[in-house]
């Protein structure tokens, strides 16, 4: 059976100031035709398939443009909601879409029952666990310790429960929206770190053929059988050197399996440049740039006179502008935020401790300052999730 695996979709986002929409249509386009010119029998898609939990309506429109073309070609498709979809939302009619071969799954409690498709060797159970917000889901599952790794754990025993009831030779593709150990971030996913930890281990799906994974934006192997498509379009400057592509996975008779990464169209490379203003318009080595979306980090001493329609003149696409300028790591005038580059924001609530009292907290006020910051982050989720 062929599959081609993608995810994080976020239709509606934008790249800083640029709008996306059409660069989103032309990969919807471009997914169509793979999916009919490389005779692909299933679709997955991992999970954040909008950007946020009340998309705009062009978005909704493009979704629903891209649910009709995938109808249309008679190729069934599996979705799972990811921790930008409001579940419920997407969730809408599911039952209705199943019967044009779009199956969306959204619903934790459903994730031990599979879509099952055939070929010539036999079954492949599909099971879609949608995004598993630990506190949300704890008592679902069945858990005292709300983390990701005991939610997403409860879910996969009941994946293998069901698997192990199914006939012999029976292949299995779990679709899951999640962290896991191995996985390079990039920052343009949202933080969902819980108890201080964001990632589970890759061996939580052990005993299934195929793992497709959603919420890293870049395409990565943590093993054969466990990978991520990554975005299918860069959505921060920390994606520059990403290749944007979906997998396109063979799952032979046996559970034996190959991979093939399928480039994705992207509307302008991406280039980060450093350096002083005068260095960024003279340098030529920086010409291959000058039509790539560029965010340009200027390291000037002294802030220049009007940078951006400066380096405009050589670079029309910049659209982003930083200044750090070259310090050593104790100058006193160093910024703020080049102070704070890299630390969480438990990192930070603790240095302040430390800046208000002179020691650090200890493992008592270390707990109450995660879940004051769990608890925030949850109730953002809730907030957004009820709108």
């Amino acid at each position: 059976m062929r599959l081609l695996h993608t995810s994080d979709w976020h239709l509606g986002r934008s790249f800083h100031r640029v709008n996306m929409l059409d660069a989103q249509a032309a990969f919807i386009g471009h997914l169509v035709r793979t999916v009919r010119e490389r005779e692909v029998d299933a679709v997955v898609v991992s999970g954040d398939v909008y950007d946020r939990a009340v998309p705009p309506l062009a978005a909704v429109e493009l979704f629903d443009d891209a649910l009709h073309r995938l109808a249309d070609l008679g190729v069934p498709t599996v979705m799972i909601s990811g921790n930008h979809d409001s579940a419920r939302r997407l969730g809408v009619g599911a039952g209705l879409i199943d019967r044009a071969g779009i199956h969306l799954r959204t619903d934790p409690s459903a994730c031990a029952e599979p879509v099952v498709l055939a070929d010539a060797h036999g079954d492949v159970a599909f099971y879609g666990l949608p995004y598993l917000e630990p506190a949300l889901v704890k008592d679902e599952f069945g858990v005292t310790k709300a983390g990701h790794e005991a939610v997403l754990g409860a879910a996969m025993e009941r994946v293998r429960a069901d698997l192990a009831t199914r006939a012999p030779g029976t292949r299995s593709v779990v679709l899951a929206h999640a962290f896991v150990t191995g996985g390079q971030a990039s920052d343009s996913e949202r933080d969902i770190t819980v108890g201080g930890v964001a990632a589970v281990p890759s061996a939580v799906f052990d005993g299934v053929d195929y793992a497709a994974l959603g919420h890293l934006h870049g395409s990565q192997t943590l093993d054969a059988r466990v990978r991520y498509s990554g975005s299918p379009l860069p959505y921060s400057f920390s994606e520059a050197d990403h290749r944007k592509s979906m997998w396109l996975v063979d799952l032979g008779p046996e559970g034996d399996l190959t991979a093939e990464r399928v480039d994705c169209p992207v509307p302008r490379a991406l280039a980060r440049v450093r350096g002083t203003l005068e260095e960024l318009l003279a340098d030529p080595e920086l010409a291959r740039h000058e039509d790539a979306w560029v965010e340009a980090t200027l390291t000037d001493a002294i802030r220049p006179d009007d940078p951006m329609a400066r380096l405009c003149e050589r670079f029309p696409h910049t659209l982003s502008l930083v200044f750090d300028p070259d310090r050593a790591p104790d100058d006193p005038d160093l910024s703020y935020a080049r102070r704070l580059q890299g630390r969480s924001d438990q990192q930070i609530a603790e240095d302040f401790v430390v800046h208000v009292r002179g020691a650090g907290p200890d493992e008592q006020e270390q707990a109450v300052l995660r879940s004051a910051f769990d608890a925030v982050r949850t109730d953002d989720t809730l907030q957004e999730v009820a709108r």
